[in-house]
């Protein structure tokens, strides 16, 4: 299967979803990370150093990373950006999109989130002026970002217990986001919340660790041989 992970920001994937990621990766998926924005200026970081970052933590993962462009802070949904999405979707053909769940406190992922909505939409148009052949992604699932502190209204959840340490080895990638210039309690405290999420969400279906999605179309099944009980 071919996969698309939309990211607001390079790392945002890596914390929301990485577990999944990596487990994709090892069953043989083509995953693509699609970062809409570089994610910088960020406090202790520069666009060289969030390059480096993310492209270690892409091969930790074993992903492809494309870059859509989007200047960081100030995303818009536009027709522009819907389009130049379209695109991206155009040239990757995923079957499967990844996305942030749209209740945030982040005006980037939120408007991300739309621009993402709508470009899979316009992808499939004939007669537009987006490059590439029309192609339509048959699915959207949503993934939870660490913005808003909201009881997340997962649909279903993903057994990454065996993938855990590598979604932790891509996030920590990501030293200048995480660990630079911080000490005491704000040291390393965004992946401790992402642990303790992973390990809640891993109690609800009694195993060490899993990751929450939503999903708004129906979900289908072939079997049940993948289900966790």
């Amino acid at each position: 299967m071919n996969i698309a992970v939309i990211g607001p920001h390079p790392d945002d994937q890596e914390l929301a979803m990485g577990g999944t990621i990596a487990m994709l990766v090892g069953g043989g998926h083509r995953v693509t990370l699609v970062d809409m924005t570089t994610g910088e200026p960020t406090p202790f970081g520069s666009e060289e150093m969030r390059a480096k970052e993310a492209a270690a933590a892409a091969k930790v993962l074993g992903v492809q990373r494309v870059a859509v462009g989007l200047k960081n802070r100030e995303v818009v949904h536009s027709i522009e950006a819907r389009h130049r999405v379209a695109a991206v979707y155009r040239e990757l053909r995923p079957n499967v999109l990844f996305a942030p769940y749209g209740d945030d406190a982040h005006p980037d992922h939120v408007a991300v989130t739309r621009i993402a909505e709508d470009a899979r939409f316009d992808a499939k148009l004939t007669k537009s002026a987006i490059s590439g052949a029309p192609w339509y992604c048959k699915r959207i699932i949503y993934y939870f970002c660490t913005h808003l502190r909201i009881h997340f209204p997962a649909s279903f959840c993903v057994d990454v217990t065996g993938h855990w340490q590598k979604k932790i080895e891509a996030i920590n990638c990501y030293q200048s986001q995480f660990y630079t210039g911080r000490s005491g309690s704000d040291h390393g405290s965004v992946v401790r919340y992402v642990t303790t999420i992973g390990q809640y969400f891993g109690g609800t279906i009694n195993r060490g660790y899993a990751e929450p999605f939503y999903a708004e179309e129906m979900i289908g099944l072939q079997s049940l041989d993948g289900l966790v009980v």
